[in-house]
């Protein structure tokens, strides 16, 4: 893919704020040249300004990528025979790495209104929403969406009809469609009508041939599709092969060691954190066990001991049996979700603990022990296991994690449903990079103190 603007823009401040710490080796100039050059031929190779990274994520893991590259490559062709130069150039590769992570995040807020991209969304029931929202809360893709087409009651395309009209807000007729694409300089369109027959698909490429830059399909797998999916161009035939993550040894072992040195950083938090919680349960008047202890499902169907702090009242599932006895509405809303909004049992200090999710500190304890792991499905109850259906039997394939995709994408606002299918999406997906990445966004949401306790 060729480089975009922004591409442009990163490449320049790349290279510059190479060139100024390459400057300061002791190499001589031809030299210092010689691997600036080379620093931006491995930033080109590795592809980090073309229009195909969507998240920042994405662009972190290429951005450590390339400088590992970068680092290697210099010693062994480059003759670097100084342990002080050696040392300068793992200074340099982290600092531009560190740079370039800034400048790659920064550059797409400060330049937005230079370099985003015009979007027009085909669609206006749930997948074109999700979209919307993806858009509005990932401003790395630069993606602008102006508007939404509507693709009922045209005659242009009798068979479509979306009965789910839950974008209400934006919405033209396709009928207009040409004229919004000229009104709101559309650059990219994007088909989110999953069930959209292919007859309609080529009427709507045909319509739109010429007038946008880039046309976009969100189909529909069914979770087929996973990050080890190949596509293949079969003699002209568009072949799709699935493919199931597989979790070798090597990634195992990796896991392992990630889940040892957070847990030992985990745990040394939670040291002092313990002494604070139980002062404040004891100014309170609750002078009871601060660590709440149950069983839950881990890897292969073996039951074992989660801990968290404690925070509801000792006597929170007899009341909970009461609440569901009394009060049809709480049994209703437990049964679909397995945890009440406004749950009456949480203490005062529990509310702020779960917040935070400071309540789940104590099950570093559980990760350093090998129970669970720091990023994993969630960990379910026993008497879940009815309702967990055909997911059990792949969830149970995995330890279950501190923190994990439930968590990163609604926790709160995600029902037992959902949550079902976003373990599934893990197991499916996993790799120590996607890891990685939810460690970071639950940082991110427990700095936000967004999304009260889950579990």
């Amino acid at each position: 893919m060729e480089m975009t603007g922004i591409g442009w823009l990163n490449l320049i401040a790349n290279l510059a704020g190479a060139a100024g710490m390459i400057y300061l080796l002791p190499l001589g100039i031809n030299y210092e040249f010689r691997i600036l050059l080379f620093y931006g031929i491995v930033q080109l190779m590795v592809g980090r300004y073309r229009n195909n990274v969507l998240l920042i994520w994405d662009e972190i893991r290429l951005i450590i990528i390339s400088h590992c590259w970068f680092f290697v490559g210099v010693l062994l062709f480059f003759k670097i025979c100084s342990l002080s130069i050696v040392l300068w150039l793992l200074v340099l590769a982290l600092t531009t790495a560190l740079m370039s992570i800034v400048f790659a995040r920064y550059s797409r807020i400060w330049f937005r209104n230079t370099f985003k991209k015009n979007v027009l969304v085909i669609g206006i029931g749930h997948t074109a929403e999700k979209l919307w929202n993806v858009c509005r809360g990932n401003r790395f893709s630069l993606m602008d969406v102006r508007g939404f087409i509507s693709c009922n009651d045209t005659k242009r395309l009798p068979t479509i009809y979306q009965q789910e009209e839950v974008v209400k807000e934006h919405v033209y007729s396709f009928d207009d469609m040409e004229e919004v694409i000229r009104k709101e300089k559309i650059q990219s369109v994007i088909i989110a009508i999953p069930q959209i027959h292919k007859k309609d698909l080529e009427r709507i490429v045909a319509s739109l041939r010429n007038r946008v830059k880039e046309i976009k399909v969100l189909p529909s797998f069914n979770n087929l599709v996973t990050f080890d999916s190949r596509v293949d161009d079969f003699d002209g035939l568009l072949l799709i092969s699935t493919a199931q993550t597989e979790i070798n040894l090597w990634v195992r072992i990796g896991k392992r060691i990630l889940d040892i040195c957070g847990g030992i950083a985990g745990c040394l938090v939670l040291l002092p954190l313990y002494f604070y919680v139980r002062r404040k349960n004891h100014q309170s008047g609750d002078h009871d066990p601060v660590f709440f202890k149950q069983k839950r499902i881990g890897k292969g169907g073996k039951e074992f001991t989660i801990y968290k702090f404690r925070t509801m009242v000792p006597n929170a599932e007899q009341i909970l049996d009461e609440l569901m006895e009394t009060d049809p509405a709480i049994r209703e809303e437990y049964t679909k979700n397995k945890k009440l909004k406004n749950d009456p049992r949480i203490t005062k200090a529990g509310h702020f603990l779960r917040k935070t999710s400071l309540d789940e500190f104590p099950q570093f304890i559980n990760v350093l022990k090998g129970d669970m792991s720091l990023i994993g499905p969630r960990p379910y109850l026993p008497r879940e296991k009815e309702d967990m259906g055909i997911y059990y039997d792949i969830i149970i394939q995995m330890k279950p994690g501190q923190t994990g995709m439930w968590q990163t994408h609604g926790r709160s606002d995600v029902d037992f449903e959902d949550r079902l299918a976003l373990d599934e999406y893990y197991y499916r997906n996993y790799n120590l990079w996607l890891d990685v990445t939810l460690l970071a966004k639950t940082v991110k949401t427990m700095l936000g103190g967004s999304h009260e306790g889950a579990r």
